[in-house]
């Protein structure tokens, strides 16, 4: 076991969502010590909790948080159609019930509660938040889904195109893209490590979830003036 991760305990575990589909959770708690609060990770697209997340949850715990994590549908170890979002909502609402249950348990009650989200997992925080805003206590957000550069976002009329195969040929990888690691990682050692984890997407956007991610995008950036989370900064649940 490597030093750091001496003093955490690791656990995996599968639950089922209320459309039937297993999905895979994990956990890095603190091993003989009081934890400070709880935080709950929201991964990116294509990405995983358990490997990708693993060196962060262990500097959390070694500061004395417990730390959640969920594989979505279709995402890392999680059932369902690899890269496939059908439904954002329903992705939410999964992380939602989990989370919530997490919060929930005897030894949690009293504990504050903390979002971190990276990339589209930073849209599944905010709108986790906007869902039950009275619930949380604060967020971190690393490059948030939640606005499309002018010069990125597509015309009206490509949108009204893509809403339409959309209903047509939903789970069809045609969507062209660069590299979504050469994008995420600017790190060649992280890169490398992404690449080999064989639980990560790597090919090309489905057309629903590209749609998806464009709707729920489009949506934020015009909505944003609608949440106000707690002044919670990383500083500040950092030790």
């Amino acid at each position: 076991m490597e030093p750091e991760a001496e003093n955490v305990t690791y656990e995996e575990d599968y639950i089922t969502n209320s459309r039937g589909l297993k999905l895979f959770t994990c956990s890095w708690l603190p091993r003989d010590r009081e934890r400070k609060a709880l935080i709950f990770f929201c991964h990116g697209y294509g990405m995983e909790c358990s490997i990708t997340m693993r060196s962060t949850a262990v500097r959390l715990v070694n500061a004395g948080y417990a730390v959640y994590g969920i594989d979505y549908e279709g995402h890392g170890k999680s059932d369902g159609l690899t890269a496939f979002i059908n439904s954002f909502d329903d992705l939410v609402d999964d992380c939602s019930a989990h989370f919530t249950s997490i919060s929930e348990r005897r030894e949690n009650k009293e504990k504050m509660r903390f979002l971190m989200g990276e990339s589209m997992g930073g849209a599944v925080a905010l709108l986790l938040h906007r869902k039950t805003p009275e619930f949380w206590d604060g967020a971190v957000l690393v490059a948030p889904m939640c606005k499309i550069a002018e010069d990125a976002k597509p015309p009206p009329l490509v949108i009204n195109i893509l809403t339409k195969l959309t209903n047509i040929i939903p789970t069809w990888k045609i969507i062209p893209t660069p590299s979504i690691i050469d994008l995420a990682f600017k790190v060649p050692e992280v890169r490398k490590q992404v690449r080999e984890n064989k639980y990560c997407y790597k090919g090309r956007p489905r057309l629903k979830t590209g749609y998806e991610c464009l709707r729920i995008s489009l949506e934020l950036e015009q909505r944003l003036n609608e949440f106000s989370m707690g002044k919670k900064t990383k500083s500040q649940i950092n030790p």
